[in-house]
């Protein structure tokens, strides 16, 4: 387990700015404490890539890390906007972003042929829909065996990329259970990969045949952070806290209550505090 480091460290060892970083997670194991590791260490000029946005990248472009977001959905889940988000698209603050928009099935099967070290993805997409006039990077291209008109877009290769899953065991798999989404993809297209997980295990024990187990060698270093998925949820693990999601509609909607909250919940912080934040809610998944 030479793997195991700090989140500290992991994050400074493998995140630069500059860089283009995928936080993943789909609802579930979003990986809450590595993106404000990142917010702490104050990385600048990142290119954040994520299928749904939600309040890790509201945080992140509201404190000024961002010049570009690659997505296909962005909003606060069940709640509504992404408030620093939209004022940095349209008034700059607290500095321009650069959007990139995509449908589900576009980033999935970007993310996919990253994985597979492709330079695009080909799929059936788009048809009468209005991206494309918008978004330079979508493509067209006929199929050279049927002559089928397809979608076509660059592949998803981050230079890192961070989940969050319930646990690793000694040799450094990573077990994710529940609702994976895209982070097998997103590991496997990335040139580094941090894992934080609620713990370390001797061996997998019970492990439903449909879960996913990300082999050692996908992972550069793994992070033992309890509740670091919070406010999402971690299957088996704690429940999903409706309660933040509200509370960060009214707190992103005014510049200085964002930064005062992200000076005492983030700045002020550390990986450890995920723990008693998600310890009332371990009891609801």
């Amino acid at each position: 387990m030479g793997k195991v480091v700090s989140l500290r460290d992991a994050v400074e060892a493998n995140l630069s700015d500059g860089d283009v970083v995928a936080f993943e997670g789909f609802t579930h194991l979003i990986p809450h404490a590595a993106a404000h590791e990142a917010i702490r260490q104050g990385r600048r000029g990142l290119t954040l890539i994520r299928m749904t946005p939600d309040i890790i990248y509201d945080q992140m472009i509201g404190m000024g890390m961002a010049k570009k977001v690659v997505f296909s959905y962005a909003g606060n889940p069940g709640v509504g906007l992404l408030r620093r988000l939209r004022d940095a698209v349209e008034n700059a603050w607290p500095a321009p972003l650069e959007i990139e928009e995509h449908s589900h099935a576009a980033m999935a099967n970007a993310y996919e042929a990253g994985a597979a070290g492709l330079p695009m993805a080909v799929f059936r997409g788009y048809r009468g829909a209005g991206l494309a006039d918008v978004n330079p990077n979508i493509k067209t291209v006929d199929c050279p065996f049927t002559g089928e008109r397809l979608a076509a877009v660059p592949s998803v290769r981050p230079d890192v990329t961070f989940i969050h899953a319930q646990k690793a065991n000694k040799k450094g798999d990573v077990l994710i259970e529940g609702i994976v989404g895209i982070q097998k993809e997103a590991v496997l297209a990335a040139g580094r990969a941090v894992v934080t997980v609620e713990e370390v295990v001797d061996n997998f024990d019970d492990v439903h045949p449909n879960a996913c187990v990300l082999p050692n060698w996908t992972m550069t270093a793994i992070c033992v952070v309890p509740g670091g998925a919070h406010p999402s949820y971690a299957h088996g693990y704690y429940g999903r806290d409706n309660a933040s999601y509200l509370e960060w509609d009214e707190v992103s909607a005014d510049r200085d209550r964002f930064s005062a909250w992200m000076k005492t919940n983030v700045l002020a912080a550390s990986a450890s505090d995920f723990v008693d934040r998600a310890s009332s809610f371990r009891s609801a998944s």
